[in-house]
């Protein structure tokens, strides 16, 4: 029925008088699913704050990561922020950091505006710097997780790790 031009009827299928699926029959999310997003001025004070932020939220949330998962993202979270203050700032005043938590796993990424799309160094012991990503990639395939470069709409970029969420052991 087309509800005479009015769009899709809302009503159930069966009609009009047809039982509803009861709402604790559909999966409901976990307490500590979300996602958050905040924003930052691209320089150096916004790499601790970041760190900081994404710590107290996975407390906050209650979400059932280790100190080693939590070490780990604390670490992708701060080389990446500080690759966007690095790289990016000249036209990216500004940054996003953003974490998504579901019921297996916690991603975390930073999205900027420039457009260029950086790529992991191979370890050079010559060098001080310039493997952040490396050690981001590395630290994901640890935990048995993923990560990557994504370009936005806009223009820009969004770099970011998933982890898996592992239960905690109990002693």
């Amino acid at each position: 029925m087309d509800n005479h031009g009015r769009g899709p009827d809302p009503r159930p299928a069966g009609g009009a008088d047809a039982p509803l699926e009861p709402l604790e029959s559909l999966p409901r999310p976990l307490p500590y699913e979300g996602v958050w997003r905040f924003t930052a001025a691209a320089v150096d004070a916004s790499v601790p704050q970041a760190r900081h932020a994404v710590r107290d939220l996975l407390h906050r949330q209650g979400v059932p990561v280790s100190d080693d998962l939590v070490q780990g993202l604390l670490l992708i979270v701060s080389e990446l922020v500080t690759n966007a203050v690095r790289h990016a700032a000249l036209l990216s005043p500004e940054l996003a950091v953003e974490v998504a938590v579901g019921a297996e796993w916690v991603r975390v990424s930073v999205e900027d505006n420039h457009p260029y799309r950086p790529t992991a160094l191979e370890a050079d012991h010559g060098r001080t710097g310039g493997r952040g990503l490396l050690l981001v990639r590395e630290i994901t395939r640890e935990a048995g997780g993923v990560c990557d470069v994504e370009h936005t709409a806009g223009g820009g970029k969004v770099i970011w790790a998933a982890l898996p969420l592992k239960p905690l052991r109990v002693r």
